[in-house]
């Protein structure tokens, strides 16, 4: 496999990373340089360990894991959606309460947005592909990218303040959707 093919499958793994990156940089909690290197770097790390972790595993856990994947991605990004667009309808109410880059809602994020990473990582053993160079790569992208996506919705955010909380819960309920559909069509 060589570095265009990793890049582009480093993009395609990235987008909801992205996605979600962008809907939290709206809130006010992702000021500041440790917020934002936090949730970056673990959106990047994440989606470097998945991978690995589904070549580990490679055939023995893969139709256990296939059957259910997307039901989780599916829970966690709706739930988060929900609290996003319900604090945008309520002038008084914060999506994050707290930082979203902290604690159990940063690693609720992070599952959600790199379970597709485990898949990937599933295929990359079927392949017999070393994993160590794509999953580098992989977290690298997502990272840098998840980086732009904050600084972008935090710019949207400040400008249109209380409706892309709103959008970025559609949004984030939206990739869910997206992602238990192919989990079901795949099936």
């Amino acid at each position: 496999m060589d570095l265009p093919e990793i890049l582009l499958i480093a993009v395609g793994l990235a987008m909801d990373a992205f996605a979600v990156s962008l809907a939290v940089g709206t809130t006010a909690h992702v000021r500041g340089f440790r917020p934002i290197f936090r949730l970056s770097f673990h959106f990047g790390l994440f989606q470097f360990l998945m991978p690995v972790m589904g070549w580990f595993a490679g055939l023995h856990a893969e139709s256990f894991i296939r059957k259910f994947d997307h039901w989780v991605a599916f829970g966690l990004l709706v739930w988060v959606g929900f609290r996003m667009i319900r604090a945008g309808l309520d002038p008084k109410a914060e999506s994050f309460p707290t930082d979203p880059t902290r604690k159990w809602t940063l690693i609720m994020l992070c599952v959600a947005t790199s379970i597709d990473a485990l898949a990937i990582g599933l295929s990359l053993a079927l392949l017999r592909v070393d994993i160590w160079y794509p999953s580098v790569v992989i977290g690298i992208v997502t990272a840098g990218l998840s980086l732009i996506g904050i600084q972008l919705g935090a710019r949207v955010g400040m400008r249109f303040g209380k409706r892309m909380e709103i959008a970025g819960g559609v949004i984030l309920c939206l990739i869910g959707l997206r992602i238990v559909l192919q989990g079901v069509w795949a099936s």
